[in-house]
């Protein structure tokens, strides 16, 4: 196949499937049409918010599809009509079947892990909290079951000990751009040859990336040091770890954790005791304390940890 017989459509919706999206578009490959999820309202005034994909799409005067439902007749039939040979899909919702078996070539995804490690959604923020030290980006045909399909492509990077999700979402974007051209350019000169995941696993279990929810993000004092300080990196800046802070007979305040370090060990440990040192905010956690450098309380700014205290009066006061 030649690159000028090739037409795409493509499918996605954050910042991270920008970066994929521009540099197919930069390369002159033939995109015929960009899906992307309909417009949300949002903020007080409820003004409808446009997708970042969206953006770029009409920016650049590409063809734009935000359908409601995945398997609308009428949407089937436009997509069908646009005669693209290959999709291509990067941080979007679960596909039909009557969509993903369309084009000739197939559709591939591009999926923010080293799979099978990390299936689901938010493999990320799962790879940064369990404390991994590399991660990666995969592209696979899609399937039934999500995340399943046969690897196409994979890259690595190190996942640094300063990182925090943000920065390691940031490198696989660009990462992941990359292994998204060479992909496309490897379907063009037909030379994949598709591994199946069932082979990587030879029986093992994969790991899986569920969604983060509000739960996930409260810290446990209970917990090793160094795990609660892999939770603030994994959850840091968005959503952001939790934890209430309690000081007697005053209103509990929940305050949202940036940025940790872990400094102290070998003493005994009271879990979620508060020592101030000067203008440092000491937590203890199991096995060794640390210290908080970043946080948000209700209703304020983030702040280091050193502003914090000076517009606080605390007695005794104690993380839960």
């Amino acid at each position: 196949m030649k690159k000028e017989d090739l037409r795409i459509v493509f499918l996605g919706t954050p910042d991270f499937a920008v970066e994929s999206l521009r540099r197919i578009h930069e390369g002159g490959y033939n995109i015929v049409g960009v899906v992307t999820m309909p417009d949300k309202p949002a903020g007080r005034g409820h003004k409808l918010l446009h997708s970042p994909v969206k953006q770029y799409a009409v920016e650049h005067g590409l063809h734009l599809m935000q359908p409601p439902r995945l398997k609308a007749d009428d949407f089937v039939e436009e997509l069908r009509s646009l005669n693209a040979n290959l999709f291509v899909v990067i941080a979007f919702r679960m596909l039909p079947e009557v969509v993903w078996s369309m084009p000739e070539l197939g559709t591939f995804n591009l999926h923010a892990s080293l799979l099978p490690k990390y299936r689901g959604a938010a493999p990320i923020n799962w790879a940064v909290i369990n404390g991994d030290t590399e991660t990666g980006v995969t592209t696979f045909f899609l399937k039934h079951e999500i995340d399943t399909g046969d690897i196409l492509r994979q890259e690595r990077i190190e996942i640094r000990p300063e990182d925090n999700v943000g920065d390691v979402h940031d490198r696989l974007m660009m990462l992941g751009a990359e292994l998204t051209l060479d992909t496309i350019e490897h379907i063009i000169a037909e030379d994949l040859r598709p591994i199946p995941q069932d082979e990587i696993l030879q029986g093992a279990e994969p790991t899986p990336a569920p969604k983060i929810f509000k739960e996930t993000c409260r810290i446990d004092w209970e917990r090793k040091a160094v795990e609660v300080h892999n939770l603030v990196r994994g959850l840091s800046p968005y959503p952001a770890a939790w934890t209430e802070i309690v000081d007697g007979e005053a209103e509990p305040m929940s305050a949202k954790i940036f940025e940790t370090a872990v400094v102290e060990s070998g003493a005994e440990m009271h879990p979620g005791k508060i020592t101030i040192d000067g203008n440092r905010l000491l937590v203890d956690c199991a096995d060794a304390r640390i210290e908080i450098l970043s946080l948000q309380a209700a209703g304020k700014k983030r702040m280091p940890a050193a502003d914090f205290l000076r517009g606080s009066r605390f007695t005794a006061p104690k993380c839960v």
